[in-house]
This record gives structure tokens, C-alpha cells and sequence, in this order.
């Protein structure tokens, strides 16, 4: 499939430091920030985040890690376990300022689900979400207070955020099904019958 790099190691190093900037400038102080992420990307980034607003307010912040498996809505099927992973919110989350950190948004379900397993944990005082990408496609009145880069995308591309943490390589890119290419059955259909099969995209 047809790969295109948007983002490289240092593009996502200036955006994160970026985000921590404005993440500063929109709370007045940073005593009672949390910033929680959203199981699997956004932990690392979460993470990074931390360690920029730590270098520029030699302040620490608290970091965790949310898995919201449980509370999708969009899973293939309801009878179908998750795997789920483990939670982790360093200290409780009552009247904090919490920052859900996540790779990409999309539908917004994802974020949904974020802020219901949060919000069974404790009673924030506010929360705020900051995504690296925001990719639009919305299903969910959701908006984010804090994105890395817009990417206009069809709903048939795919957006791949790759971490070292996680992936060893830094980069962002969009996938694009390649609708030139047929298979062998589809190929064999076409060859047999009068009606021709086209992939992916038909």
C-alpha cells in the first residue's frame, strides 16, 4: 500500500514541545495537572509531554496510563473480550485538571470511552485532550483543546503514528489502500465470469 511520511522524528519533537507550551499557557498552575494516557500511543506521548513541561517550569507532573477497553462501543462484537491492560493514575483524580493524551483522533468514539473510564475513577475538576493528530471524521461532539497537526484524510486511509517506545522509529504517515492491485480470487472471478472485480474500493 502506498506509504506517505507527514511526520518525522523532529516534527514530533517540536510539536510535543509545542503542546507542552500551550498545555502551560492554558493552566495557570501546574499543581494540580495529571496528565493521563489513553492506552497504547498516547502513554508515550504522555510521557514526553511530561518531560517538556518539566524542563521548561523544572516542575514534575504526574503521569498515567488509561486502558477504556471495556467502555468502547465500537468493538466488532459486544461478546468479544478485550484485551484489557492495566490502568494506572499515579494519584486520585478528584478536582485535578486532567490532560487525556492520545495518538490520533477520528470518530472520537475512543475519547468517549477515555473520559467514561476516567470519570469511574474520580470526579476531575476539568478535562482537556491533546492528540498528535487529529484526522476529522467526527461521530462524537468531541474537540480537542490541544492538537500536534490537522490531517485531512478519507475514511479509507489509515493514519500510522509509530513511537520509538513502542515501535522503535519515530514517524507519522498516511496509508492509502492501493486500488490498482486485485487478487488472485478476485482476478480469477473476473476471468471466469462476464461481470469484472475491481479491489479494494469498489
Amino acid at each position: 500500500m502506498p506509504k506517505k511520511i507527514i511526520m518525522t522524528p523532529d516534527d514530533i519533537r517540536r510539536t510535543l514541545a509545542r503542546i507542552a507550551h500551550e498545555i502551560i499557557e492554558q493552566n495557570k498552575s501546574m499543581d494540580h495537572l495529571i496528565l493521563v494516557g489513553m492506552r497504547t500511543r498516547g502513554v508515550p506521548l504522555a510521557k514526553r509531554l511530561a518531560a517538556n513541561i518539566e524542563a521548561f517550569e523544572k516542575t514534575s507532573i504526574p503521569v498515567g496510563a488509561l486502558d477504556f477497553s471495556l467502555y468502547r462501543d465500537d468493538r466488532p462484537s459486544l461478546d468479544q473480550q478485550p484485551i484489557v491492560q492495566r490502568t494506572d493514575i499515579p494519584s486520585s483524580i478528584d478536582d485535578k485538571t486532567i490532560v487525556l493524551v492520545d495518538d490520533v483522533l477520528y470518530t472520537g468514539r475512543s475519547t468517549r470511552a477515555a473520559m467514561d473510564a476516567l470519570i469511574d475513577l474520580g470526579r476531575p475538576h476539568l478535562i482537556q485532550l491533546a492528540v498528535l493528530i487529529d484526522r476529522g471524521h467526527r461521530e462524537m461532539p468531541i474537540r480537542p483543546d490541544y492538537v500536534g497537526k490537522n490531517i485531512p484524510s478519507a475514511r479509507h486511509e489509515e493514519i500510522q503514528v509509530h513511537l520509538v517506545e513502542t515501535d522503535d522509529i519515530d514517524e507519522v504517515a498516511i496509508v492509502s489502500p492501493d486500488t490498482n492491485k486485485s487478487t488472485g480470487s478476485e482476478l480469477s472471478k473476473a476471468n471466469f465470469g462476464k461481470r469484472r472485480y475491481y479491489g479494494a474500493g469498489k
